[in-house]
């Protein structure tokens, strides 16, 4: 029993001395390694470079190793860091992917102080009403936004004249323009596709096509699942009707709309993305981006719509590995605190990059109004909702993704597919 009690002692006294150990403050000069994961962006890696170099020289205690990955790598690649717990210092996902990783315990809550807050209410206030509510968890605040993204459609003149349209006054309000508007603009080789009027963001479903589903009256939600069949069974069909085994106008195997887009090539008319499709198409085509060949239109409804619902807006959210020393966790957000608060940042992700951090000085000031078809982006905004980041977020998305691809590529019945659909999700809610 003495001996118990020893050991007993011995075990306390060596946690308490543990613990004692990461409360210590860090010393200023002592060396310190980030190791920062992020998805791929090449305007953005040019930015985040100079940024971290300057930082560097502010720290030159700082050791900063950058791992960049596309955006679906990225995602396969931090779930299986944390897993095995060799989680990078910080990075950043979409929340829709992110917010598990809060939820679990695996990222810490802002280091107020550092950032300059006196505390979460205080850095709330910072942004937009509501737009970073996804990472405020629990009364804490748990990530910076790199970026908050709605999208809309991007439209390009010539390819529209090309087929005998006017872009100004026959681009597509309604989902049934778009089909109308992609027969005239389609061209094939047999059955091939060489030039599409327009293609969806395939597994990017929570974004997309819960909106569409919105529209028609259905929802996804964490307590029910695919509500409301009819609606759901409707988009379905729709998306069956857009593929190979309809009008054959696009599907998931073809190369990414938004991908083809800025090279101009006549090859798609339409793609579904953010305003920072306008700093990559400066980037990747200068000439098309001062043509004036290219314009930004609204998300598009249903005719028969009950709801008026735009794209759903995301963040990218810069976290804190909650499993480091708080050392490093010190230092991880104090160049988060670089790169996001210091002054003018901001507006060169903006103009540089084309990404919105919802700060209210940026988006109530005169960059932000500055930028080609903010307004557009302004007013989808005002139409939308954040994405659904709730409880298994990642594999529902994944779930509707095999259900459009079943109802597009295998034929399968949208109303058969439904049901295997929301059965699923069911079950993925109450795993």
């Amino acid at each position: 029993m003495k001996k118990a009690l020893v050991l007993l002692l011995c075990l306390v006294m060596t946690l308490t001395s543990v613990f004692a150990q990461g409360a210590s403050e860090p010393k200023a000069d002592e060396p310190i390694t980030l190791e920062f994961w992020t998805h791929e962006d090449s305007a953005r890696q040019v930015l985040e470079e100079r940024y971290i170099e300057e930082f560097k020289q502010l720290h030159p205690n700082v050791t900063v190793n950058v791992t960049r990955q596309s955006a679906e790598k990225l995602r396969e690649l931090i779930q299986t860091a944390f897993a095995s717990g060799e989680g990078p210092s910080f990075f950043n996902l979409p929340i829709e992917n992110e917010f598990q990783y809060i939820e679990a315990g695996r990222v810490a809550p802002a280091d107020y102080k550092t950032l300059g807050f006196k505390d979460a209410k205080d850095l709330l206030a910072n942004y937009q009403e509501g737009m970073i509510d996804g990472v405020y968890y629990d009364g804490d605040v748990y990530g910076l936004p790199l970026e908050l993204t709605n999208w809309s459609i991007f439209l390009n003149k010539k390819v529209f004249r090309d087929a005998g349209l006017d872009p100004e006054k026959d681009y597509p309000k309604t989902w049934e323009d778009m089909v109308e508007v992609s027969k005239k603009i389609v061209i094939r080789d047999g059955d091939i596709i060489t030039r599409r009027g327009f293609d969806f963001r395939y597994s990017y479903e929570l974004t997309y096509f819960i909106p569409m589903v919105e529209q028609l009256g259905g929802s996804l939600s964490e307590k029910d699942g695919c509500v409301n069949k009819e609606a759901w069974v409707k988009a379905l069909t729709f998306m069956k009707e857009w593929g190979p085994q309809g009008e054959n106008l696009g599907n998931p195997t073809l190369t990414a709309a938004r991908k083809l887009f800025n090279k101009d090539n006549n090859d798609i008319a339409m793609c579904n993305t953010g305003l920072y499709q306008e700093a990559r198409i400066l980037t990747d085509n200068a000439a098309f981006y001062n043509s004036g060949e290219w314009m930004v239109v609204p998300y598009p409804v249903f005719e028969d719509a009950v709801k008026d619902v735009a794209g759903c807006y995301y963040g990218h959210f810069y976290m804190v590995n909650a499993d480091k020393s708080k050392a490093e966790q010190q230092m991880a957000w104090e160049l988060i605190k670089y790169f996001l608060l210091t002054e003018g940042h901001a507006e060169e992700y903006l103009t540089q990059v084309g990404l919105i951090q919802p700060t209210k000085a940026l988006m109530e000031g005169a960059t932000y109004a500055a930028q080609p078809y903010s307004e557009v982006f302004k007013n989808d905004f005002a139409r939308s909702h954040i994405v659904y980041y709730g409880k298994g977020a990642t594999e529902i998305q994944s779930a509707i993704n095999s259900a459009i691809k079943q109802v597009m590529l295998q034929g399968t019945d949208p109303s058969a597919a439904y049901d295997a659909l929301q059965k699923n999700v069911l079950e993925i809610l109450a795993d």
